[in-house]
């Protein structure tokens, strides 16, 4: 959420800022409804400051034995009564309204992160690994032969629907074991603090990592009202919602194994064959909580344990930074990693490691005490996926597919897979 005081002191700057998201000015109305708030409140503790004036008055007469005077106070007190009332009920309306538009209002774009209207205006800043040379048309990871009948889109489908799936055998242990080794490795060596969460929250979790208001109708909602989380970006960061850290407990860098659930809204017609876009999903996640001064690296950092994932593993992929339109609404930076997928010949997000600033603290009302001493402040808050567990399983499978139908498996899985380095074409572990 943004900070009405930065409005204030530069509406123009604001407008430049949500322009570059092609968003049109805002600066004036919000401050329009804040100008209200404030006369609101300010005519509000003026009249009570008279009702105080008038109750004392009130006293004084009473006791001087003046019934007339003490009866016309006494009315006069109720009067302003009434519209302190009336004067607080506006307030907090205009309260409400500027709170609600400023939640719906993306974050401001860092300034060195590119313009552009869609991902066409993305920037590559690296590329590693080379996509390698087939001597056969790779195919499509739902096509290989060894994944048949482990991967198991029917079955699925009778059980939930579409976009879901079901894996046996070779193939779950393998989506297992690539969860483990993304756990061990940001444990053992990224200094991570593994979190088991939960996977339902309240909205107020919701609100704070900005999946609500405005997309709402892309989580699913329980009958009780708790909703399943898109990522356990939602629980790691609402961990210091209300908190006021000390500075020198950050940052507080952490990561979690869960289960994902998107509706997948207005993505009708997108990948409907494989798995790569599914209602439920898993995913590694990384958040971290750090002061001002420090987020930047931090983001750097982040980004390079995700990187370190994908280098292990051996997979060819890419390092862009988005543009200011095809941002996700909470970040101010974000850098996405593409793998390369043989089958579809093009490099496919893994991993997007976002920067948010204040704007996610605001909303939580997350806080750190400066080392220094002086007042609380907003920290900053990140995350990204360490990774995509499911999309990591597909950018396995077609790299390392061989003509005979088997799959050469990474050596960095070998340890969580009792030694196997091979998934057979009749789909076993060897």
């Amino acid at each position: 959420m943004h900070d009405i005081r930065l409005i204030r002191e530069a509406p123009a700057a604001f407008d430049a800022a949500l322009a570059r998201r092609g968003l049109a000015p805002q600066a004036e109305g919000i401050l329009a409804i804040d100008a209200a708030r404030r006369a609101a409140i300010a005519a509000a503790e003026a009249a009570k400051a008279a009702q105080n004036v008038a109750s004392r008055e009130a006293g004084a007469a009473k006791a001087r034995g003046d019934a007339a005077e003490f009866e016309r106070l006494r009315a006069r007190v109720a009067e302003t009564k009434a519209e302190i009332a009336r004067l607080e009920a506006e307030a907090a309306a205009h309260d409400a309204a500027l709170r609600d538009l400023l939640l719906a209002l993306p974050n401001a774009p860092l300034p060195d992160v590119p313009d552009g209207p869609d991902e066409s205006a993305n920037v590559e800043l690296r590329r590693r690994g080379a996509p390698r040379a087939f001597d056969f048309a790779p195919r499509e990871h739902f096509d290989l032969p060894a994944v048949a009948g482990l991967m198991d889109f029917e079955t699925a489908a009778k059980l939930s629907g579409a976009r879901f799936v079901v894996l046996r055998g070779a193939l779950a242990r393998i989506h297992r074991a690539l969860a483990q080794f993304m756990l061990d490795l940001h444990i053992a060596e990224h200094g991570l603090v593994e979190v088991n969460s939960p996977v339902l929250v309240r909205d107020e979790a919701m609100l704070g990592t900005n999946q609500l208001p405005k997309f709402a109708e892309d989580s699913f909602r329980t009958t009780d009202g708790r909703w399943l989380i898109p990522t356990s970006e939602v629980t790691l960061t609402n961990t210091v919602a209300g908190e006021i850290l000390d500075e020198a407990a950050l940052p507080v860098r952490l990561t979690a194994h869960t289960l994902c659930f998107r509706s997948e809204a207005g993505s009708a017609g997108r990948d409907v064959r494989g798995m790569l876009r599914q209602h439920q999903f898993e995913k590694v996640e990384m958040v971290s909580v750090t002061t001002p001064e420090t987020s930047r690296a931090e983001h750097e950092r982040m980004t390079a344990c995700a990187e370190a994932v994908l280098d292990r593993l051996g997979l060819p992929y890419r390092t862009v930074v988005l543009c200011t339109r095809d941002m996700g609404f909470g970040a101010s930076r974000t850098h996405d990693l593409e793998v390369w997928l043989p089958g579809q010949g093009r490099y496919r997000e893994i991993s997007s490691v976002s920067l948010c600033g204040d704007f996610q603290a605001r909303r939580m009302n997350a806080r750190y005490r400066p080392a220094g001493g002086g007042r609380p402040e907003f920290v900053h808050t990140l995350n990204g996926s360490g990774l995509a567990v499911g999309r990591t399983l597909i950018a396995v499978l077609e790299n390392g597919q061989e003509a005979d139908g088997s799959v050469r498996l990474p050596a960095a899985l070998a340890p969580w897979l009792g030694g196997a380095t091979r998934l057979t074409a009749g789909g076993d572990l060897a």
